[in-house]
């Protein structure tokens, strides 16, 4: 079975529903639908995800990951106390959020794997080439590479619709 592989086609063959299916890439999708589709398919490393779809979701999350970051460096500068030596402690302002920055990135961790992967399959590449991240700065240059490669008609191989 052939799937559609651009934005015009997909719309076309989606029209009746108005919405792209789960299982399918959703080329050129917007921001919000980006960031629902990635909570919606949380730990599905089956099938493949845009340019969009990862891209979007990735400048997301930079900006989330940002401004937990300028929260805790302000509540750490506030709630600073110093030891009996006079050396600067963090605050309980600066534990707090930074338990918010672990629960955030536990919270995004597998279903960002699971983006990455349906990610190198649109571009007809295995998933399990995730794995080059194991490989200290050239393996996640290696992945990003690939991350920026356009979609493949090839890889409608790992499509596999389950009715969502």
């Amino acid at each position: 079975m052939s799937y559609p592989q651009y934005p015009d086609q997909q719309q076309a063959a989606f029209a009746p529903t108005g919405e792209v299916p789960l299982w399918a890439p959703h080329y050129g999708a917007s921001l919000p639908v980006a960031v629902r589709r990635f909570f919606k398919k949380y730990a599905t490393f089956s099938g493949r995800a845009s340019r969009s779809e990862y891209w979007w979701f990735t400048l997301a999350n930079a900006i989330v990951i940002t401004v937990l970051y300028i929260v805790a460096g302000i509540a750490a500068a506030t709630s600073s106390t110093t030891d009996v030596n006079g050396s600067p402690m963090a605050g309980p302002g600066f534990f707090i959020v930074g338990s918010l920055i672990l629960l955030w990135g536990l919270a995004i961790f597998v279903p960002s794997l699971a983006l990455t992967v349906r990610r190198l399959h649109d571009g007809n590449f295995s998933g399990w080439l995730i794995l080059l991240n194991l490989v200290p700065f050239l393996g996640a240059l290696a992945v990003f590479i690939l991350t920026l490669m356009p979609a493949n008609p090839a890889g409608q191989v790992y499509d596999q619709p389950t009715g969502n």
